[in-house]
């Protein structure tokens, strides 16, 4: 079998569409969204994708449905069990493994699916759910619908796709956001114990709770009743026990970043100020290879820093941010922004950071305290609301961010 060469456009989805040469004798035009790339854009006819598979993937069960190339209505195939092989064997009879394209949401099963159509050649995308073109007056949703909506979607090029994390980059990912779900534990047990401390007119007058000083006072508060006194003492043990539990997480975060493979851009990030060791591990593990952007504008979009816009005619309305991104890197960025209300200057802690840093990095964090310190009380000074104002710190935080991690290259 001759193999021939052949070149190609990327649609809006990733996919790749190729014509081979000497094809044009046989048809005029490929069908739309047919044919992806192969092995370094080399490829035979047989390697053409001629079915488009939708998957509605949910706990008990997988509804499969294929848009063959062209112009036919999607069929739907049924639905089988995501355990076992019912789902491989219902693929197999569509056709070889290189000849199909096989899609599905984004959700909470995550991406071992993915994984497994990989490892078996399968050629298959993760697919945003919030990207998705619905009609405003279907009001019908089933499983069926579902996966028949993405097989024609998906023969469109009209889905778009998410980066499926590498596993050891997941890995970090999920200790970072349980770390966070310790954290706002931690919160609740503090509301907790303070809340009953109110209701008995128990007031600590320092300035900061939570430290040493008020632990001296809680050991000292007295309640009448002795019952009163075990739900203090509970609630004390509550709080005692979740933050012991963050700083095991911390901990962990900390001795995990010495072998992962993204550990210099860490260390760059943690150049910025406000950005520390945990700060700038949720920012990597959430946002992965930072360099997959072309322009800190899709970073800002993508973590719904960019404000929300309904214009139409000579009408142009600038809403509250859109908040459609990854919420756990925008809450750190959010936080980080904070810290340009001060004046910029380099901290004996922020110095520490940045010893080991390149030149290029430390210009990089040096401009935006600069830039930021001062936009910051320009802002103020229009009589903004200091939310209102961090937010758009935040934002502009992003573009140096996303500078920063342009300049390191991760360990192979």
């Amino acid at each position: 079998m001759v193999k021939a060469k052949s070149k190609g456009k990327r649609s809006a989805s990733g996919i790749v569409d190729y014509a081979p040469r000497g094809a044009q004798s046989h048809m005029q035009k490929a069908p739309r969204g047919v044919i992806a790339a192969t092995v370094q854009g080399r490829q035979t006819m047989e390697d053409f994708i001629t079915s488009f598979v939708g998957l509605d993937v949910h706990k008990d069960s997988i509804a499969m449905a294929v848009a063959e190339a062209g112009r036919d209505e999607p069929r739907f195939l049924g639905t089988v069990s995501p355990l076992g092989t019912a789902l491989h064997k219902a693929l197999a009879k569509l056709g070889k493994p290189a000849t199909l394209m096989i899609v599905y949401e984004a959700g909470p099963s995550g991406y071992g699916l993915w994984r497994d159509l990989q490892a078996r050649g399968y050629r298959s995308e993760v697919i945003a759910p919030s990207k998705i073109a619905r009609p405003p007056g279907d009001r019908v949703k089933t499983d069926r619908r579902d996966a028949l909506m993405l097989a024609r979607l998906a023969r469109s090029g009209a889905l778009v796709s998410v980066t499926v994390p590498d596993e050891r980059d997941e890995a970090l990912r999920d200790l970072s956001r349980a770390r966070s779900d310790a954290v706002r534990a931690r919160l609740k047990a503090r509301q907790q114990l303070k809340a009953l401390l109110l209701r008995h007119g128990h007031r600590y007058s320092g300035k900061s709770s939570w430290t040493l000083a008020h632990e001296r006072y809680l050991a000292e508060v007295k309640f009448l009743h002795p019952a009163q006194h075990i739900a203090f003492t509970e609630y004390r043990s509550a709080v005692r026990d979740a933050h012991e539990r963050v700083e095991r997480f911390s901990d962990a975060l900390r001795a995990q970043l010495e072998t992962w493979r993204m550990r210099p851009v860490v260390e760059a990030l943690m150049s910025l100020r406000g950005i520390d060791v945990v700060a700038a591990i949720t920012l990597v593990a959430e946002l992965g290879d930072i360099r997959r952007f072309t322009h800190p504008r899709e970073l800002m979009s993508f973590l719904g820093l960019v404000p929300s816009e309904h214009s139409s005619g000579n009408s142009r309305r600038l809403g509250a941010i859109t908040k459609c991104g990854n919420a756990h890197a925008r809450r750190v960025l959010v936080e980080a922004a904070w810290n340009y209300r001060f004046p910029a200057r380099i901290s004996r802690s922020l110095q520490a950071r940045q010893e080991q840093q390149p030149k290029p990095v430390r210009d990089i964090a040096w401009r935006a305290q600069l830039r930021l310190s001062k936009r910051y009380h320009r802002l103020l000074a229009r009589q903004l609301p200091k939310n209102k104002v961090c937010v758009a710190i935040a934002r502009e935080l992003t573009g140096f961010v996303w500078d920063i991690a342009r300049q390191v290259e991760p360990i192979a």
